[in-house]
């Protein structure tokens, strides 16, 4: 088989596409079928469905992640949380009145310790798994493949969601401060999703860096704030709730463990997030385990931190949902006064919330290139460009995300009651398999870390059934459908892959390489250097060399005809210039056929057909090209097995020559 040139340039690290056991045959189709290599003046062979398998380069440590930039780009998500964590748990209290107000720091204290478990239980993900993919990588080893898939979707699920709550909730809080931009909510959220996304295509270390001070500048905000408030008698400031009707329920319900679990379930929405450092371990610097699991405990540190302390506050200032403003804006209210200081807090939490969604950035493109070396989704979303950067999953999630914006029209309510119910799933599958995984290791201490692991698959179990329970009816029932087609979609990709590598013979050793004869038909239209470029290819890749162009008889086209048949006369480069006549327009399909009657009557020969393509100098110039290449390119393809070649003839703009 012809091989494939690759182009000066920026590579890209292709998935292992070998056979794993357990995973069935996978088949690499890196190579694309319609896209043309372009090196100066060389042709580029594309042999249908070549597979590309090269080994990954060693990424450079400056486009990975310190344990503080880790916290910078991984926690977002979990630590915007905390803007409608609390506030998510007091709406479902106050249906109980000012009483059922009173049990939200119980509630919160239960998440906490819910918080603290996975934070441990991950910790120990991180040691196990130093190659990411968190309850992915770890239900695929021991709980199988069809437990791994679920994993993975309920994962990708939350993923995306957590890309559109985070920046509808930010946006959210930007139309509360400035009413006259709420018609304009959704075009705001595109805005912000796009320049996410362009940060972290320039690599998961620059969207650090660039994180790293709306990071700062909010947990200072919201520690200042607790102090702040714990050393308050009463609040300093209500300004933000004057005029403003009050969520408090007039007629108030008893508190019931049906309303304290969905209060707990609201609430577990700050948990998202958490799982985020375990998928990414590969983007950390060596050593990457540790400086992962100091995120990890730095993270679980921070959030509880801030959710015990703002439910303290909650409680000190009695405070009700209030339409139209937000809980952790009455708290800065209360706690610091209407002032600058005031304004510092929201437009951190605005900033942040906006800024969240690079949780997802950070983890899912880690999670989609490991499914994709398993060959569960397509292997371009293994690919990572020089800065490692899962580009195509990053265009993926943004893609997906956009989508919901424009569903949901930036109201971060209709997103909501979604968020947090496949994170449990994922939870509770990982927490299952490392009871397992320290059953077979059985290291020192493996008992502890095995009652640990369990505790917490208890734990979130149950809370998986309650989100799902409580949330089902709000729209819940969307991901409990959305799961199994996303698995089923999975196993779909998985076959196709399978189907591909049997084919080609992936994981056999191949027959020795012979020579056949060899024929190369070069498309012409006329005379001029490009003409000449590609005979002289054509002559150096094959033993015989045949020129063709596709005559049509009407009466405006014949003068052409003759006069490239006289110019062909005249130049006479010794190699025979056949007329493939056409009763139609048709340019691809005569040439089409004229290689399939040759391939029928030489069976052994190779052949090749070479197309001979200008490359503008300018971008915009190939605007004005005719697509004749790609039209001959698509119906030799689409009907015959000859291998094709793009030749590419750059064009140098005028005055590069001297």
């Amino acid at each position: 088989m012809p091989m494939v040139s690759r182009p000066d340039g920026r590579p890209e690290e292709p998935p292992d596409t070998t056979p794993r056991t357990g995973t069935g045959t996978g088949a690499g189709t890196g190579s694309s079928h319609g896209g043309a290599v372009e090196p100066a003046r060389a042709p580029t062979c594309e042999p249908a469905g070549d597979p590309i398998s090269e080994p990954a380069a060693e990424p450079d440590s400056r486009h990975r992640l310190t344990t503080l930039q880790g916290l910078a780009a991984l926690s977002l998500d979990a630590m915007a949380s905390v803007a409608y964590g609390p506030e998510s748990i007091v709406l479902v209290l106050a249906a109980a009145g000012s009483y059922g107000l009173g049990f939200t720091l119980p509630v919160t204290l239960a998440i906490a310790a819910l918080l603290a478990v996975l934070v441990a239980s991950y910790r120990q993900v991180i040691a196990a798994y130093p190659d990411g993919g968190g309850s992915y990588a770890v239900a695929k080893t021991h709980l199988g493949r069809r437990a791994a898939l679920v994993a993975a979707a309920s994962l990708l699920l939350d993923y995306v969601l957590n890309v559109a709550v985070s920046v509808t909730a930010g946006v959210a809080a930007l139309t509360s401060a400035f009413p006259a931009l709420y018609d304009d909510r959704t075009a705001i959220c595109l805005a912000v999703l796009l320049l996410i996304t362009g940060i972290n295509l320039r690599g998961i270390v620059d969207s650090a860096k660039a994180f790293l001070v709306p990071t700062a500048v909010f947990i200072g905000a919201i520690l200042t704030m607790i102090v702040a408030g714990l050393l308050r008698d009463a609040p300093a400031s209500t300004v933000t709730t004057d005029g403003h009707p009050s969520g408090l329920a007039h007629h108030a319900t008893t508190v019931g463990a049906l309303l304290l679990l969905k209060a707990f379930a609201s609430g577990c929405s700050a948990l998202t997030g958490v799982e985020a450092v375990a998928n990414a371990v590969p983007s950390f610097r060596a050593p990457a385990a540790r400086r992962a699991q100091r995120t990890e405990v730095a993270l679980g540190a921070l959030l509880g931190v801030m959710l015990i302390g703002l439910s303290v506050l909650i409680g000190r200032f009695h405070l009700q949902p209030v339409a139209g403003v937000t809980v952790l804006a009455q708290l800065a209210d209360a706690s610091l006064g209407h002032n600058g200081a005031f304004y510092v807090v929201q437009f951190a939490t605005m900033v942040l919330l906006a800024l969240a969604a690079n949780t997802s950035f950070g983890g899912l493109p880690v999670l989609m290139g490991l499914l994709a070396r398993d060959n569960y989704l397509p292997h371009v979303f293994g690919l990572k460009a020089d800065r490692q950067v899962h580009r195509h999953g990053v265009l993926a999630l943004a893609a997906v995300a956009a989508a919901l914006l424009l569903v949901s029209g930036g109201e971060v309510n209709t997103l909501v009651p979604l968020f947090a119910v496949g994170v449990f799933v994922g939870f509770t599958l990982c927490q299952i398999g490392m009871v397992r995984h320290w059953r077979r290791n059985r290291s020192a201490g493996w008992r502890g870390k095995a009652l640990l692991n369990g505790f917490g698959a208890l734990l979130t179990g149950l809370s998986a059934l309650v989100v799902t329970a409580t949330k089902f009816t709000e729209g819940a029932w969307l991901l409990v459908i959305a799961l199994p087609l996303l698995v089923l979609t999975f196993e779909a990709v998985h076959r196709a892959y399978a189907r591909i590598g049997a084919r080609l013979g992936l994981g056999r050793i191949p027959e020795p390489p012979h020579r056949a004869p060899s024929l190369v038909i070069v498309p012409v239209s006329h005379l001029s250097r490009l003409t000449c470029e590609a005979l002289n290819a054509a002559v150096s890749l094959g033993d015989e060399v045949v020129a063709v162009t596709v005559t049509h008889d009407a009466p405006e086209d014949r003068p052409a005809a003759e006069a490239l048949r006289r110019d062909w006369e005249l130049w006479n480069p010794g190699v025979e210039l056949l007329e493939l006549p056409s009763a139609t327009r048709s340019l691809g399909r005569p040439i089409a056929a004229y290689v399939t009657g040759l391939a029928a009557r030489r069976p052994t020969t190779r052949v090749t057909v070479l197309i001979p393509e200008a490359e503008p100098a300018h971008l915009w110039q190939r605007l004005l090209q005719n697509q004749r290449g790609a039209v001959v390119a698509r119906a030799v393809r689409r009907d015959t097995d000859a291998v094709i070649c793009r030749l590419r003839f750059r064009l140098e703009p005028q005055g590069a020559r001297s």
